[in-house]
């Protein structure tokens, strides 16, 4: 029992990490229908800057220059990319985004190389021990920031007129843009608060016990596009819903690796594709998503 209250745990802040990611991916779909698979650069970069800031300006400081960089290079790749792609299919700019990616994820890996970076967290590798059951402080660091910065993100996104803007245009882009919505700010904006989720998840996926950031975070980060799928991609909620069930089918199903050899090696790698598969052949949309409806 200990041990699985132990992986629940894992499971339930590494989803939370998931759900931070998914949101950026959620936030970009709604605000221009564009999958962004560019959106694992941005959590390099993010955890990039912080890994090279923290000896020199100390965590919080880094942190904040790592949230920064992010949303800025978000931002920057919808003003000069997306805006000025002179393409109306929205494929063909999700296809855009996965150059834009390997250009940037070639130069950071190259930046990175072999070496593993730590990001300096203050909370090293301290572990709660709460009976028999050892719980690592930065899984709950990580599941309180996560829960603190999706709360302010729906706030802003209820009650901000930036929120207002892009529950508009998701809502009907060309009505919002004759009542006065300026869809291209909403765009870039979509993009840099993207960024800065991205950044925010890069911490928590770098630190303890991981051994740091080295170039193979972005494949772990692109779990993260299951949950959004799974949820919905233009479902915030089911950003949120879908980011917990990864994360926890993923800790379970990797903890108890031993117990499910008979189903192959490997099997918590690929448990968050399997689930997102079973999940979109019983619902297209996602167990949150807006089913199309087409008149015949």
């Amino acid at each position: 029992m200990s041990t699985f209250i132990e992986l629940l745990v894992s499971g339930i802040s590494v989803g939370a990490v998931y759900a931070l990611i998914a949101l950026g991916f959620v936030v970009i779909f709604k605000a221009t229908e564009v999958v962004n698979f560019a959106h694992a650069s941005l959590l390099l970069v993010g955890g990039f800057v912080v890994a090279k800031t923290h000896p020199l300006v100390g965590f919080w400081a880094a942190l904040l220059l790592g949230v920064a960089a992010a949303a800025v290079l978000g931002a920057l790749i919808e003003f000069v990319v997306i805006r000025r792609a002179n393409v109306i299919s929205h494929s063909v700019l999700a296809i855009v985004t996965i150059g834009v990616d390997l250009i940037l994820v070639t130069e950071l890996t190259r930046q990175i190389g072999t070496d593993v970076l730590a990001l300096g967290d203050p909370w090293g590798s301290q572990v709660l021990q709460l009976g028999s059951v050892n719980i690592p402080v930065t899984r709950i660091a990580a599941l309180v920031a996560a829960g603190v910065v999706i709360t302010a993100f729906l706030l802003a996104f209820k009650y901000t007129s930036w929120g207002i803007a892009m529950r508009a245009t998701a809502e009907d882009s060309e009505t919002a843009a004759l009542m006065g919505v300026r869809r291209g700010r909403v765009s870039m904006g979509a993009w840099a608060v993207a960024g800065a989720l991205a950044a925010v998840a890069a911490l928590f996926m770098c630190i303890f016990p991981t051994p740091g950031l080295d170039r193979n975070v972005t494949a772990a980060a692109m779990k993260a596009f299951p949950a959004a799928i799974l949820g919905g991609l233009d479902s915030t909620s089911g950003a949120l819903a879908g980011g917990f069930i990864i994360g926890i089918t993923e800790s379970l199903v990797g903890g108890y690796q031993e117990e499910l050899a008979f189903l192959g090696r490997g099997l918590g790698d690929v448990a968050p594709f399997l689930v997102m598969v079973v999940v979109l052949l019983i619902r297209p949309a996602g167990l949150f998503g807006t089913k199309e409806l087409a008149r015949v």
